[in-house]
Order: structure tokens, then sequence, then C-alpha cells
């Protein structure tokens, strides 16, 4: 039975040190080697070469200037990263429609040229709180808001975001999106203010 037990305790051992340290750290080298840049987070720079945050984590924007994401029950105030999860509030959940109905009012009265309804999108949150994308008609919806507060033609911005609409993956899975941080940055970039 001892010389079982002592097995069974080598195999555990080799086993942990292949998976647990051999095994991550290849993958990780072979990671940094092969895609550097997704590896390190897919983080994005504004035009000093500040890092401003990840391509593939939504950040809140409230400013009337910068497009603004969908709603996030990750974290206290959303949009946190170490706190990621949704609401786990069910279709028939109160609480849900109270919140929902709360963010229409408030987006009808941060955009008030934009024409009703307001796109599912910008009222409903994500599974994790954190998708960085919206749809491109929740981008298009934003256009009056954000032209008004840039004193641009509501022509340019919506050039840019249709410039930033990225399609189905594989051209079949998902839907087009539009990142809501890299739309930002580009408004920014692209000095859209006159």
């Amino acid at each position: 039975m001892g010389k079982t037990f002592i097995v069974a305790l080598r195999v555990a051992a080799v086993t942990l040190f292949l998976t647990g340290i051999v095994y991550p750290l290849v993958a990780t080298g072979l990671a940094q080697l092969a895609f550097p840049r997704q590896a390190n987070g897919s983080m994005l720079s504004n035009g000093g070469g500040a890092e401003i945050g990840s391509s593939l984590i939504a950040q809140g924007f409230s400013d009337p200037r910068y497009f603004h994401p969908r709603p996030s029950a990750a974290g206290a105030n959303g949009w946190d990263a170490a706190a990621s999860a949704g609401s786990n509030l069910g279709p028939t959940s109160r609480k849900l429609r109270d919140r929902a109905l709360g963010d229409v009012k408030r987006l009808l009265a941060e955009n008030p040229d934009a024409s009703p309804p307001v796109p599912g999108d910008l009222v409903t949150a994500s599974a994790s709180g954190l998708d960085p994308h919206i749809s491109p008609d929740g981008a298009f919806w934003q256009v009056p808001r954000i032209a008004k507060a840039r004193n641009v033609p509501p022509e340019r911005v919506r050039a840019l975001v249709e410039s930033l609409v990225e399609g189905r993956t594989f051209g079949v899975l998902g839907e087009p999106r539009v990142n809501v941080l890299l739309l930002n940055l580009a408004l920014d970039q692209d000095k859209l203010t006159e």
C-alpha cells in the first residue's frame, strides 16, 4: 500500500509540474512570440503613447462628446474588469424592468435629436458586463448628440462609425458591431471638432 502511495505521489508531482508550470510557461512564451499585442491584453494607446485601455474590455463614458457603451453590472459602478458579472436578473424581474426603463428615459433625455426607439443593446447589459461593442444601430443612434457636442456635421461622425463597423466573424458568426473604445479614440485622433 505504501509503495502505491509513493508512486501516486510521484505521478501527481510530475503532472503538477508539467501542467502547472511547464505548459503555462511554454504557452505564454509562444503567445508572446506569435501574438505579442493580444498576449499583453490588446492595449490601446492615445496619441501621446499612454495606454488608455484594452480593446477587449468596455469602459464607461458619460461625456456627451463620446459614444456611450452598453450598461454594465460588473462592479459597484459598472465596467469593473475585476468584477466581471451580469446582473443575473431574469426577464420577469421588476428591478431589471425599472432599470431598463430608467435607462431609456435617460438616453432619450441625453439624445434629444435621436429618433426613437432606443436600440435594445443600449439598455441591456452583456453577460460579463464588459462587452466592448455596441450594434451599429446603437452607434448611429448616438451620432446627433456627438455631432452637436463636437460642433461637426453628423455626416462626418456617421462616416467614422461606418468605417469602424466590424462584420460577422468569418462572415457568419455573430452580428456586425462597433468597438466603443476604438470609436471614441478615433473621434479624438481624427480631431472631430471644429
